[in-house]
């Protein structure tokens, strides 16, 4: 009875797996708990400033829950779409999202002195190019890269054709937007898209790594010797970073706040919901500083279990990406691969002083709209390529 009922089981699974491809389950899983664990440490960090400011505790989580809905519902239509289409559309996107970067120049919103969003009509959230062009550019930068083929990339005119459509990108975001973060990300999927294609090649990887190295060695002596009262905003984050103490009341309070609230966490936290920090301490808390409110309430080891779910995100995009049909669906996973580390890694040293303060996102977890909603439209281009492994598996099984 058990083998008959197993049998009809497998039958029917086999059968809609034919017809619809099969979801990577694992990589689901982990992307689901990011969500959730994000709403829980967003209603915690923000809790106190919404109340004070909009009356309400819940007001971000409520905001936040229907960015990421709507989030959800998207990835379920990408998965759903062959991610072949994306190559034909790649040309548009790519296009679309210049667009939408020079839309910002007449119908930009200002908020917090930034003019970066724009705002849609009849809906309650402000769209952020910079998150529709890092989509643009993976898109289109895995056909590029596949059009080109690895021989050709190998070649330092290879390298550099490929680079100058999202260096394009990447400027534009700097001059226009004013949003330096986003165009090093954008510099940084292609470049490890370029890195993944053609491995062998190292030298041209290495000169540019030199080359990043020693222009921001040269940007922080020159900050360093310059005259305080002539520097821009991101010369005094340079200084703060070099020494936050001597900017506790400017560039370098948020920053000391966020390290006494990752020092005063320990091993274990004090606990869900027992941040002192989040108290107007650390200002908007639920964005680009909500690792450090997690630090505090579930400690080291709330902070490294964290870390490893997005080690685990990460080792299931890379299998994804080793076993996918063609080496556009490969280059497609990889551009997120790179897109979601890179994030992580600016976010995290941000929060414990490693680097400069840039003002990027925990992914899936920080406060905001635009950035969770484009993050799962890349999750669900990732879900598309592994459906079509997972149909191939069932046709190399059937043969």
């Amino acid at each position: 009875m058990v083998r008959f009922f197993g049998s009809i089981s497998d039958r029917i699974r086999e059968r809609f797996g034919r017809r619809r491809g099969l979801l990577d389950y694992s990589l689901l899983f982990i992307v689901l708990f990011l969500l959730a664990f994000g709403l829980v440490m967003l209603y915690s960090a923000s809790s106190y400033e919404a109340s004070v400011d909009h009356g309400d505790s819940a007001y971000y989580l409520k905001r936040q829950l229907v960015f990421t809905i709507f989030g959800l519902v998207l990835m379920t239509w990408v998965s759903s779409v062959p991610y072949t289409v994306w190559k034909k559309l790649s040309v548009l996107a790519y296009f679309v999202s210049i667009g939408l970067i020079l839309l910002v120049i007449p119908f930009g919103m200002e908020v917090n002195g930034a003019k970066r969003w724009i705002r849609i009509p009849g809906l309650p959230m402000q769209l952020q190019p910079a998150e529709v062009a890092k989509i643009g550019v993976i898109i289109f930068s895995a056909m590029l890269i596949e059009r080109l083929g690895r021989k050709n990339l190998r070649t330092l005119r290879g390298f550099i054709f490929t680079m100058i459509p999202g260096t394009l990108v990447a400027i534009m975001l700097w001059r226009i937007t004013d949003n330096l973060s986003s165009a090093i990300i954008v510099v940084a999927i292609v470049y490890g898209m370029c890195f993944v294609a053609a491995p062998d090649y190292l030298k041209y990887f290495v000169l540019g790594a030199v080359v990043i190295v020693l222009a921001g060695v040269l940007v922080i002596v020159i900050v360093n010797t310059s005259d305080t009262n002539s520097l821009g905003f991101r010369g005094e984050r340079i200084l703060a970073w070099l020494d936050p103490q001597a900017y506790a009341s400017g560039k370098g309070y948020q920053t000391i706040q966020a390290l006494y609230a990752i020092g005063s966490g320990g091993i274990f936290g004090k606990g869900l919901g027992q941040s002192m920090q989040k108290l107007g301490f650390i200002p908007e808390a639920q964005n680009d500083m909500i690792f450090s409110i997690i630090c505090e309430e579930l400690g080291l080891f709330g902070a490294i279990s964290i870390m490893l779910m997005f080690v685990l995100l990460l080792w299931r995009f890379m299998v994804i990406a080793n076993s996918a049909d063609d080496f556009y669906g490969g280059m497609l996973v990889v551009g997120v691969i790179t897109h979601i580390s890179v994030q992580v890694i600016l976010n995290i040293a941000v929060v414990t002083n490693s680097i400069p303060n840039t003002g990027v996102t925990l992914p899936f977890i920080s406060y905001g709209g635009s950035s969770v909603f484009f993050l799962l439209s890349e999750i669900g281009i990732v879900l598309s390529v592994a459906r079509g492994l997972r149909e191939e598996e069932l046709r190399r099984m059937e043969s």
